[in-house]
């Protein structure tokens, strides 16, 4: 059974915490000052403590200090009756669970303790086996596929084009093509197209010469440059310029590129793309040239939405936590809260709230009490009208959204969503021409 410290110099306090504590088959022990506290626990033994803040001579927060020293301190929670911002503020910093104010009720302390102390955890899957930020973890079928498929593609030159939803990861994807790949020693140079003004992104791709236009004090090498050798990162290629469309054809027909004010310079560099948007839609709007959606979609590799990766969520997690730092784990309630999150904003989505909860919460044992912030997105007013108009229209819906949803979950692999639909392989060509599914 837990062991609980109760510190507080006032012994009415005590016996109604411990009589409390011993009800809910824990074993209360005492001490009525700073001193006696730290002495009891130099003997070991104790699984959490729950600490005054005003006692005589050593003040609660100096014991709490020490407490936190510690090589292994066991999880403190502060009690005071007169709680202020600055006291508050002071104990958490100095890695409280929680501050409570007195009266503490019982169903109160007895929620306390249950954050304080260690639970079931969720049953460990195995660890990855590249725990560095930048590593692929996934064990799903789709993440296997497109684990095979970095594995075949990088040591080619092949120009690789990544799709998904934001925050599926597809920058993980290109660092790991150019990481495995012959190139891995030469530089990577990653380039967000969404994130540069139009004007300027030209001479960030191409470079410019010295007096080329108004503020070119200087020769800039541009991006296709210094990656010289090694590999070339066009993120969010769907938000390029017709016109810097054009040039980077161009680029990827003849492998040279022409510096603003300058002359063609040849180039060795292997090119990936990636984006969220459906380029082949985008194709059909005119807002992306076909010629150079072929050209850069040479291989494609799509990612599917953490939603359609069951099996990857908890050890995504557990590779965050480990990447956060400490010890922390997830309890079985907390895995389950989080396989039930649709996760919207995907993989950046969970590691901002692994993040969150390794700062935040004072426990290594997560409940589900600590993923709380999880909640649905706000469901759009305006939902399909599934059975809206004729038959054939509605019918039309249904095909579509059927054929995206079996191509994400196979990863792209269209044979692979032949299979899920239960139809011919050149019928689901066919299907996919019709509704402009890429």
């Amino acid at each position: 059974m837990p062991r609980i410290l109760i510190v507080d110099d006032d012994a009415a306090l005590r016996e109604g915490v411990a009589e409390t504590l011993a009800d809910s088959g824990h074993i209360p022990e005492h001490a009525a000052d700073g001193a006696a506290a730290l002495a009891r626990l130099a003997r070991g033994g104790i699984d959490a403590v729950l600490l005054d803040l005003r006692m005589p001579g050593m003040d609660g927060m100096e014991v709490l200090r020490r407490i936190r020293a510690g090589a292994t301190p066991p999880p403190v929670a502060v009690l005071t009756a007169v709680p202020t911002a600055g006291n508050t503020i002071e104990a958490m910093r100095l890695g409280a669970v929680d501050h409570l104010a007195k009266p503490v009720g019982r169903a109160e302390l007895l929620d306390l303790l249950a954050r304080m102390l260690p639970t079931t955890a969720a049953p460990a899957g195995p660890a990855p086996e590249d725990s560095s930020e930048d590593s692929i973890v996934g064990s799903s079928a789709a993440m296997r596929g497109v684990q095979k498929a970095i594995g075949m593609l990088a040591d080619s030159d092949t120009t690789v084009l990544i799709t998904g939803e934001t925050g599926t990861g597809k920058e993980v994807v290109a660092r790991a093509l150019h990481r495995h790949g012959r190139r891995a020693a030469k530089p990577f140079v990653a380039v967000n197209c969404a994130a540069i003004p139009a004007e300027l992104l030209e001479s960030q791709l191409f470079g410019h010469t010295r007096g080329a236009f108004t503020g070119a004090v200087s020769d800039r090498a541009g991006s296709f440059r210094e990656a010289d050798k090694g590999t070339l990162f066009l993120d969010e290629i769907g938000d390029l310029s017709l016109t810097l469309q054009a040039k980077l054809l161009r680029v990827l027909q003849d492998r040279t590129v022409v510096p603003l004010g300058g002359k063609s310079v040849a180039i060795d560099v292997r090119i990936l793309a990636a984006t969220h948007r459906d380029l082949v839609a985008a194709v059909r709007d005119g807002l992306f040239r076909e010629d150079l959606f072929y050209r850069l979609g040479v291989v494609p590799i799509a990612l599917p939405p953490l939603r359609e990766r069951l099996a990857d969520i908890l050890p995504l997690a557990e590779h965050f936590l480990g990447l956060a730092g400490g010890a922390k784990r997830l309890s079985a309630p907390a895995a389950a809260q989080l396989l039930a999150h649709t996760w919207p904003g995907n993989v950046r989505e969970l590691r901002n709230a692994m993040e969150r909860v390794a700062v935040l919460a004072r426990h290594a044992m997560l409940g589900a009490e600590d993923f709380a912030f999880l909640t649905a997105p706000a469901v759009s007013t305006v939902a399909t009208d599934w059975l809206g108009g004729d038959l054939p229209a509605a019918v039309a819906r249904l095909e579509e959204e059927m054929i995206r949803r079996a191509l994400a979950g196979a990863a792209g692999n269209r044979a692979d969503a032949a299979r899920r639909l239960g139809i011919h392989r050149q019928l689901l060509y066919e299907k996919m021409k019709r509704y402009g599914v890429e």
